[in-house]
Order: structure tokens, then C-alpha cells, then sequence
């Protein structure tokens, strides 16, 4: 039985195999430890019955609350290879998505890198669509570009926040 809870500090000493993928991104201990003193709802882990770590989501809140791009951001979710294909990541994800809800956010956002087809199909399985290109977003890989998906929450009557925009942007240019 895998348990959903969030996340503690303790836990950097033992998600280290969660990050071992390549298209994982590694962040220094101190980024970790920001979201986890600002946005803790947003930080969660999977763990099995044995308390191994089989994946994590880390998140924000973005924007101005009153404003239409009041929104949750998706910074990282990861699951550990060999906890793959159980449907952790839209369990993480959908957890997100309640706690952007709860918070009255338009939408959820993330990046992804666009060779990272697995990830796009599952994300657009879950109801995300492709906003728009970023191009050279991950500085280490300059000829990687992300696409920004997008998901519309319940706030978002029209839909407007998910209308693609048809020309791509550069990272200076994402407010």
C-alpha cells in the first residue's frame, strides 16, 4: 500500500533514487528547503510500506490571488524507475490540483522538456494542454526547448487560461 504525505526534511537523506533519472532535475539543498519553508502543501512524497521513497511532487502557488494568473505550479514530480507505471504521478499530480483548487487558483502550469515524450502523453492524458514553447529553457541542454502545459481549474469558467498562444517565448519573457 503506498502512502501519499508530505513532505519532511528528513527526506533528503533518502530520494536520492528518485533523482537518478536523467530528465529528473537535481536542485541544490537549499532550493529544496525553500519549498518546503514556503509552499509545504505543495511538497509530497510517495512511500512504500517499507518507508522507501517512490517518487515526489514539489510545487508552488504563483501570481496575484486576484488576478487570472493566480495559479499552482508543478516544479518537479518524479517517480523512481522502479515504481513506474503504478499511476503514482497523477496521484501526485491530482494532489496538486486539490490543493490549487482549495487555494482558488485559474490553473496548473509546469515544464517539460519536449523530447520527454512520455511525460507530454501523460500529461496530456491527465487534461494538460500545450500552452505555448519555451525555447532554450533548461540552461544546462541550450538546444532544449520546454513546453509550458497547462491545466484549467474549476475557477477558470472559459478556459482562458489554457488557449494556446501560437508563437514561442524565451524564459526572460514567462513572467
Amino acid at each position: 500500500m503506498t502512502t501519499l504525505r508530505p513532505f519532511r526534511c528528513e527526506d533528503m537523506f533518502h530520494f536520492s533514487n528518485v533523482n537518478l533519472d536523467p530528465l529528473t532535475e537535481t536542485y541544490g539543498l537549499a532550493f529544496y528547503l525553500q519549498y518546503l519553508a514556503h509552499w509545504p502543501e505543495y511538497f509530497q512524497v510517495t512511500e512504500s510500506p517499507t518507508g522507501q521513497i517512490m517518487g515526489y511532487i514539489m510545487g508552488k502557488a504563483e501570481g496575484s490571488v486576484q488576478q487570472e494568473e493566480w495559479h499552482g505550479h508543478v516544479t518537479a514530480v518524479t517517480v523512481a524507475p522502479e515504481y513506474r507505471r503504478l499511476g503514482l504521478a497523477a496521484k501526485l499530480m491530482s494532489n496538486l490540483e486539490d490543493i490549487s483548487e482549495k487555494k482558488d487558483a485559474f490553473f496548473v502550469d509546469l515544464f517539460v522538456r519536449m523530447s520527454n515524450n512520455v511525460a507530454v502523453d501523460m500529461y496530456k492524458q491527465l487534461g494538460y494542454v500545450i500552452y505555448r514553447r519555451v525555447l532554450e529553457y533548461y540552461s544546462g541542454d541550450p538546444d532544449e526547448d520546454a513546453f509550458d502545459m497547462r491545466k484549467a481549474l474549476s475557477r477558470d469558467k472559459e478556459n482562458k487560461s489554457v488557449i494556446p498562444l501560437k508563437d514561442p517565448v524565451r524564459p526572460e519573457d514567462i513572467e
